[in-house]
């Protein structure tokens, strides 16, 4: 499998406070010498290699101008495949459908770190994005506080969440309540569905409730990373 590479100083901090034994080298600028010192004396520790660049060397080894100022190579990260005799028991589930955009997946990811959400399931397969580069630069190390699970069958592991947890899905038809509508009497897997399509029908069928936001009309819906704070804000009882 290919590394991780994890660009910009907030995603590679947690890299390192997550995962610190699966980074294999990073490089740096000299403007963010200060900051990646602490960071290489772990690498030192543990014998992996760390280097000073200039920003074109720099920009060639993330594949991106959007480095940031630091990389870092790590192992690619492990994603749990969904148990369904076994699913995780967390206060909050996070649940994705044919999100195919990377960086909305990493905007999401940051969101629900944001808010404290522990978990997040992801649907594998043509159309779905699993974490990648652009994925963790967007996620400003969101991803990495994230337990990560993916699964083939979404709407079969849903019906395995439903013991468990109230499975509700964000959708814009007549059905779908008002989101401050929804009882809090029992852990919540949110299912979010395609920028363009929203949640599929398969996986609607196996959600026992739809949810909306309720806006002024003027546009029909948000960016799915933008309902996904909205709806994450209002679901986990946050305050601003």
């Amino acid at each position: 499998m290919k590394p991780d590479t994890i660009c910009g100083a907030n995603a590679v901090a947690a890299l390192f406070a997550r995962r610190p034994d699966d980074v294999q080298r990073l490089f740096h600028t000299p403007a963010l010498k200060m900051q990646a010192g602490p960071l290489c004396a772990v690498l030192a520790k543990n014998r992996r290699p760390y280097r000073m660049v200039d920003a074109e060397t720099l920009e060639k080894i993330a594949s991106t101008g959007h480095h940031g100022g630091i990389v870092a190579v790590a192992k690619p990260r492990f994603i749990t495949i969904f148990d369904r005799d076994s699913p995780p028991r967390l206060p909050f589930l996070l649940v994705l459908d044919g999100i195919g955009n990377p960086h909305n997946l990493g905007a999401i990811a940051r969101s629900a770190a944001f808010f404290g959400v522990r978990g997040m399931l992801i649907g594998e397969g043509l159309g779905h994005a699993l974490p990648s580069d652009a994925a963790y630069r967007t996620a400003e190390g969101g991803l990495e506080y994230l337990d990560l699970f993916k699964t083939r069958d979404l709407p079969g592991a849903l019906k395995a969440l439903e013991p468990h947890y109230r499975t509700v899905a964000a959708a814009l038809s007549p059905e779908a309540a008002p989101v401050g509508s929804l009882p809090r009497d029992r852990p919540v897997a949110l299912v979010l569905g395609n920028e363009e399509r929203g949640v599929s029908p398969e996986v609607l069928a196996a959600c026992r409730r739809q949810i909306r936001i309720v806006g002024s009309g003027q546009v029909q819906s948000l960016n799915v990373a933008q309902a996904a704070a909205v709806l994450l804000h209002a679901l986990t009882g946050s305050a601003l």
